[in-house]
């Protein structure tokens, strides 16, 4: 049999072809049709020259469409490159070009920047518009192949900035992401009864696998909401009885504190996921006793496909700790020499299992370094218990984590070294009580320029996807720096938020 990840759908629409797999709002489409979309994406996409292994680009919300795009790609034996929707044109010309992808699907009302990124990049664009593109699907008739594809053959190139810049492509191998997905099915008790709320991004990893593949996988249905708000995710639950809710600290957050909660009927939900970012332990309790339910925090990046650790559903479960590491994963602490340190010291999280990534797209000299011994280095600080249980101390040196998205300062910092007046500048994090860190940037002006802070971020704006550009800008004289000319981050200090040309948008 095929180890090709389409065969998750392939084989539950074999068992259950009548079964709801996905919904949005009041439109259900079942495990039949979702399969034979797939196929006949998978013909479209080989009429069109797409061979097993090339590199089709999906810059989609969390629409029906997604699903089927990517279990076509992965059908027709292509590669899929997952793209936030939010990117402007030059970022996806990056993702595009970089692993110099054949073909880019991309939802109409991101028709300009997608269009801007496949010119850049020489790519075909199909734009997904409701009411047409089924239109340009149904002209060909489903493929009943699935392309054949061994384990560690890569399913999906998942981008992901490190602190050094430019962003780097983790190839994921079917083994990788099929594997991430049976756990997750363990982890979460998903079986065919299972209704999944799908607000985390699906072009994000831990959507894509805890959310997508693994109730595909379970035989399960994914509810979808194309935009996180708090009031309809809660309508969704009580309207769906969804048992699973899987989301960002800042998701819990929002639905916890939203006015008038009291009146959705929430009793269906039984398991809550929590990842992307450090759960408050206050939120949780305060979660778990609105809600009636238990919330497992767990642990993971881009490169392990993403799931390494979490709390486990029959375990002890300890709240602040990420858990243990999930079967077939191991984990430990190591100190700078790559020795493991005592339980409760502080050291760096190393990894390895079948969720690690095979390397970085056409890097070998950055996979190398982070695969040092065999292990994959996450930069990530943390220490163990006597039990085992990891507890994060510290984030990525220079990562900013802003409402569950990552944001790298090093790729704003490029943008903003682009604008003709700034001599310098640097981007640090802001606290900010609902989304945990907000972007900001300490900009030194070159001599004579006169620019106030909303001309600078609008520069930035025009040039980011949303949730990068730095709410907070303030000019300095001159950027702390240290023996070699480095600048010293961690000496920057904030002003106030007043004072900081703060926008809440």
């Amino acid at each position: 049999m095929s180890a090709n990840l389409a065969t998750i759908l392939t084989a539950s629409a074999g068992r259950h072809p009548d079964r709801v797999a996905l919904k949005l709002d009041d439109a259900d489409f079942s495990y039949a049709l979702l399969d034979e979309a797939a196929a006949r994406v998978a013909a479209m996409l080989k009429a069109k020259g797409v061979e097993p292994g090339d590199r089709v680009g999906i810059m989609l919300p969390n629409v029906p469409y997604f699903p089927v795009a990517y279990y076509g790609v992965l059908r027709a034996g292509g590669v899929v490159v997952p793209m936030n929707v939010l990117l402007k044109g030059r970022e996806a010309g990056f993702y595009l070009s970089d692993p110099q992808a054949k073909l880019l699907f991309a939802w109409h009302d991101f028709a300009d920047a997608a269009r801007q990124g496949a010119e850049a990049a020489g790519a075909e664009l199909v734009l997904v518009k409701p009411g047409e593109i089924e239109g340009i699907i149904f002209e060909h008739e489903p493929d009943p192949e699935v392309a054949e594809r061994a384990d560690d053959d890569t399913a999906v190139i998942l981008y992901t900035s490190g602190t050094t810049g430019t962003p780097k492509g983790a190839e994921l191998t079917h083994s990788n992401m099929r594997r991430n997905a049976e756990a997750s099915v363990a982890l979460f008790g998903l079986a065919e009864d299972v209704v999944v709320l799908g607000a985390l991004p699906l072009f994000h990893s831990f959507g894509q696998t805890c959310g997508m593949n693994a109730t595909i996988l379970a035989g399960g249905c994914l509810t979808l909401i194309p935009r996180f708000e708090p009031a309809k995710a809660l309508e969704i639950i009580q309207r769906d009885h969804v048992t699973v809710f899987e989301g960002v600290p800042t998701m819990y957050n929002a639905m916890l504190h939203l006015d008038g909660r009291e009146q959705y009927d929430t009793s269906s939900l039984k398991v809550c996921a929590s990842g992307g970012a450090a759960l408050p332990v206050e939120l949780l309790h305060g979660f778990e006793a609105a809600f009636g339910c238990k919330v497992l925090e767990g642990y993971g990046l881009s490169e392990t496909s993403p799931v390494a650790s979490f709390n486990h559903p029959d375990r002890e479960r300890k709240a602040g700790s990420i858990g243990t590491p999930i079967e077939g994963v191991e984990m430990k602490v190591v100190d700078e020499s790559d020795d493991e340190v005592a339980p409760g010291e502080v050291g760096e999280i190393v990894i390895r299992g079948h969720n690690v990534m095979k390397g970085y797209w056409g890097r070998p000299d950055a996979t190398e370094e982070v695969m040092r011994g065999g292990w994959f280095h996450t930069g990530d600080m943390a220490k163990v218990d006597e039990d085992g249980y990891f507890f994060i101390v510290d984030r990525k040196k220079d990562l900013i984590i802003r409402g569950g998205y990552n944001v790298y300062p090093r790729e704003i910092e490029e943008v903003l070294y682009e604008h003709p007046a700034v001599r310098e500048a640097a981007v640090v994090a802001v606290p900010h009580p609902e989304l945990g860190e907000e972007v900001g940037a300490a900009v030194v002006l070159k001599d004579g320029e006169d620019v106030d802070e909303d001309a600078i971020r609008a520069y930035v704006k025009e040039n980011v996807a949303a949730y990068k550009y730095p709410r907070h800008v303030w000019f300095v004289d001159e950027l702390p720096k240290g023996p070699t000319g480095k600048i010293l981050k961690r000496e920057i200090e904030a002003p106030d938020v007043e004072s900081a040309g703060s926008q809440d948008g």
